[in-house]
């Protein structure tokens, strides 16, 4: 069971370059319905600004998503689409709660979670491309925005560890709105390498990692 620490940044923009959001703490394990990924992110002052716990099914759906940051919350999941409830902590009863559906595959946001999960789902094999739409809550009012990506599989490649080896994804994403790409590195669970994400620290499985993912 992966559990670790995640640095979170500022995307790479001149005289904007690499300022620290704050860290994320997260423990990731298959389950009964699928997969699961909990985990709480913290202010550099060591306050906690934002929680995320995502569930995905036996085909890789979110079938639960539970979101808190800046004294609101969303709740979701796969029905028809994606559907999603979001509301004021200072509403408990969610007489103000507001709605919301769209024909998107998935969710996304700031935590790595989205990344694996969103290639869970995709299930690419090298070389392939395809395009998915995603439904992102952007911190820290988690406002829900819908927009489409295109994910494709890259390559692989196997590095040797003091545990053995480790097969290491490489995609290449592009927002298709503005056409920006970014790579992103995945082992199994874990994001090695994206921008404005870096692994910190991991618990399990194997440790450590090949010197090109760690800094």
């Amino acid at each position: 069971m992966p559990n670790g620490r995640y640095s979170l940044h500022t995307s790479t923009t001149p005289g904007h370059d690499h300022v620290l959001l704050g860290e994320e703490r997260f423990s990731c394990a298959p389950g009964p319905a699928g997969w699961r990924y909990v985990s709480k992110t913290y202010a550099p002052d060591g306050s906690t600004i934002g929680t995320v716990d995502l569930t995905l099914d036996s085909r890789c759906r979110p079938l639960r998503l539970e979101l808190r940051a800046g004294g609101w919350q969303v709740r979701g999941g796969a029905v028809d689409g994606v559907a999603w409830v979001r509301t004021d902590a200072a509403d408990p009863a969610g007489e103000h709660a507001t709605e919301g559906h769209d024909r998107a595959h998935g969710f996304s946001g700031r935590s790595p979670a989205f990344l694996i999960a969103t290639a869970r789902m995709l299930r690419l094999r090298p070389g392939a491309a395809t395009r998915v739409r995603l439904v992102a809550f952007t911190e820290p009012v988690l406002g829900p925005r819908t927009f489409d990506q295109g994910w494709s599989l890259e390559g692989t490649e196997t590095h040797d560890t003091d545990s053995g080896q480790l097969l290491v994804e490489r995609y290449e994403v592009t927002d298709l709105e503005t056409g920006e790409q970014q790579l992103v590195h995945l082992a199994g669970d874990v994001v090695l390498a994206a921008p404005g994400i870096e692994l910190e620290e991991l618990a399990s499985p194997p440790n450590p990692w090949p010197a090109e993912f760690t800094g």
